[in-house]
């Protein structure tokens, strides 16, 4: 695509959201490999996992201000950790009741409902090429949700569907504090989730194998994947960032089709092929967007 720019700055933030996105797709597997442990097991040490990878790195950034950046999120930043925290729960819950491609590409549209929100509530101007996608992808979700009739993991979609709400709802909190770093809310989203699922363990005793697996999807999965996309940021727009992180719709069914023989319906293909075609249309044109705008204002200050 000729009008993205090829210096080296920006590949490394393409190479970073892409590993991010990478990271983030092991999820699928790493549930379906583990034996034993429940779902509220999963969650707690998943959540601590999560809650002390990102704390670790954010003292290595902040050094001695950290508690400074996490009062600077206050009351919005709070609330930002107690929905992401309700979306973790309804992940797991959903990858354990449906297909891994039905979870992550209902997830996936997520940017868009988010657009169809902000369109809807706050009156935020949108482009019928963008409303267009925004309901193409709400097409695919349909055509996914018929799939869970038939193939009975209606329950997991509907968990699924449950988290790109509260996804939502994050999105539309970070779009109205763009100027305050949200990272150490996500980092307490991993203990306030620990804390809401302590009252549902019924037995904390794990495998050691599954207890690996499960530290793993907390700091290497979700940790080190939302690391990523957030240092991604630094080098590239937002809009690109959420371009490449489709990195993980893509290859975590991809990597239980392969470890585990999960193969989706057809249902679950043609509606995961809407979704990520409306998806990747509507990220080009925010992208476009982007350019123009910064070279509109590049050519205004040198008038």
């Amino acid at each position: 695509m000729q009008y993205l720019p090829r210096d080296n700055r920006y590949m490394v933030g393409v190479a970073i959201a892409l590993l991010g996105g990478t990271f983030l797709s092991l999820s699928g597997i790493m549930i379906r490999n583990i034996e034993a442990a429940d779902g509220w097991q999963i969650l707690f040490y998943r959540s601590l996992a999560t809650f002390l990878t990102i704390f670790v790195f954010l003292v290595f950034q902040y050094r001695g201000n950290i508690a400074r950046r996490f009062a600077d999120i206050g009351g919005a930043g709070l609330l930002a950790a107690l929905v992401l925290s309700v979306g973790s729960i309804f992940y797991i819950m959903a990858l354990l009741n449906t297909t891994v491609a039905n979870v992550v590409f209902i997830i996936g549209a997520s940017p868009l409902l988010a657009a169809l929100a902000g369109w809807l509530f706050l009156r935020e101007r949108v482009t019928r090429a963008s409303l267009a996608s925004m309901f193409a992808a709400i097409l695919g979700i349909g055509l996914m949700f018929a799939d869970g009739l038939v193939s009975g993991g209606m329950l997991g979609n509907v968990f699924a569907l449950c988290l790109a709400i509260m996804y939502v709802f994050y999105l539309l909190i970070l779009r109205g504090n763009r100027h305050v770093d949200m990272m150490p809310a996500t980092c307490l989203s991993g203990l306030f989730t620990a804390m809401i699922v302590l009252a549902f363990v019924v037995d904390f005793a794990v495998s050691r194998h599954d207890l690996v697996i499960i530290l793993a999807l907390g700091s290497v999965q979700f940790g080190f994947g939302f690391m990523c996309l957030t240092w991604s940021t630094r080098y590239i727009p937002a809009a690109e960032v959420a371009l490449f992180s489709l990195s993980e719709a893509v290859l975590n069914p991809i990597w239980v089709w392969l470890g585990v023989g999960e193969t989706p319906s057809l249902y679950t293909l043609a509606g995961s092929a809407v979704v990520l075609a409306a998806v990747m249309t509507y990220s080009i044109m925010a992208i476009r967007r982007e350019r123009a705008i910064r070279a509109g204002a590049s050519a205004s200050g040198h008038s």
